[in-house]
């Protein structure tokens, strides 16, 4: 078969799919009428979870399942602006790596607005001027955003979703490699390329700054200075990208949580985040954590932050496998609370990927 032919066959079948586009479209809207006769929320992310499950199960090839789920997520995106005109909040400026998480998870026909700081996204969400905010929570290489967990103390937010984003660092100037003195980057994108800045610039200095797009912005601006940041950092900042990949740990990954008012319903693999206190006597933290071993309940995480209420108080955040709408999961946050000063559900949500 020619060419020409093949096209043709091409332009018969996108004919096609952009009928059935806007026929789906017709019907996400008349699904949002009635959700928003009922009181739900435009993004659900069990639903979300739902329709890549179903979608990726079908999938025969050659397209790879990547292929297929970033095309659903505009989709998706596309049909939930009809919707409503969803808004995020994310921690800015543009090109930080919360950035491209936020446009992983709800792609590009959405509204987004950079805040300068985690608290910022939370005070967005609780007075209303956005729908959802994207904060990080988790580096694998360097652990745990303490100012995120810290803010769950006092806000009564939901996690309702989560992301998995492969973070990828670059080298980005006007100059080139032997001419850079100045490096600019957050603390912990250094700490990420501790082993390559030793290797390749160790007489550089290193300058911390708010967020990556912000180093980029400087870098771009002054003679002799680099910094380290996104692709799209690169792109927009009209730097070059002098070296890629240069974090130490190819396995580089951080999560981000999608904050909101809302919980979803269970899926089948869901994770459950819980902030609780324990009472303060000799072995109170082995007898909060047994029911969950009682009710074979898998912990994935813990970790103690201090108060800031009284010295040497502290708050446990823990997250494991399940729902809380799960019977074992409920049996066994019922037993915990019992054994805590305190315990509050942050959230239950589809496990991100």
């Amino acid at each position: 078969m020619s060419l020409a032919n093949l096209r043709k066959k091409i332009d018969r079948l996108d004919k096609d799919i952009v009928g059935l586009l806007n026929k789906r479209a017709g019907i996400a809207k008349d699904i949002g009428r009635l959700k928003k006769g009922s009181g739900k929320g435009a993004y659900m992310p069990d639903r979300e979870a739902e329709v890549y499950s179903n979608v990726l199960d079908k999938n025969k090839g050659p397209l790879s399942d990547k292929a297929i789920k970033s095309v659903y997520r505009e989709i998706m995106s596309g049909s939930l602006a009809l919707e409503k005109d969803v808004k995020i909040a994310y921690l800015g400026p543009e090109a930080t790596f919360t950035h491209l998480a936020a446009i992983k998870k709800f792609g590009s026909n959405v509204t987004y607005y950079p805040c300068s700081s985690i608290t910022d996204v939370f005070r967005d969400i609780e007075s209303e001027r956005s729908d959802y905010g994207v904060v990080p929570v988790e580096n694998s290489t360097e652990g745990m955003v303490s100012h995120t967990l810290d803010m769950f103390i006092n806000s009564d937010l939901k996690i309702c979703s989560e992301i998995m984003l492969d973070v990828s660092h670059n080298l980005l100037a006007k100059c080139g490699i032997k001419s850079i003195k100045k490096i600019y980057s957050k603390q912990e994108v250094f700490g990420q390329c501790r082993i390559w800045l030793e290797e390749n610039l160790h007489s550089a200095e290193l300058v911390e700054v708010s967020s990556t797009s912000k180093a980029a912005d400087i870098a771009s601006k002054e003679k002799s200075s680099a910094a380290i940041a996104s692709i799209l950092a690169a792109e927009k900042y009209g730097l070059d990208v002098i070296a890629k990949d240069i974090e130490d740990n190819s396995n580089n990954v951080t999560r981000f949580l999608v904050i909101g008012n809302t919980t979803p319903a269970p899926t089948k693999n869901d994770r459950t985040s819980i902030m609780c206190s324990v009472k303060d006597r000799v072995g109170a933290l082995h007898d909060m954590l047994v029911p969950f071993k009682k009710n074979k309940i898998t912990l994935t995480k813990i970790e103690s932050r201090p108060s800031k209420r009284k010295a040497w108080e502290y708050y446990f955040f823990i997250d494991m496998l399940g729902h809380s709408q799960n019977p074992n999961v409920k049996k066994a946050l019922k037993e915990t609370e019992k054994k805590s000063a305190y315990l509050k559900v942050l959230g239950s949500y589809p496990i991100g990927a």
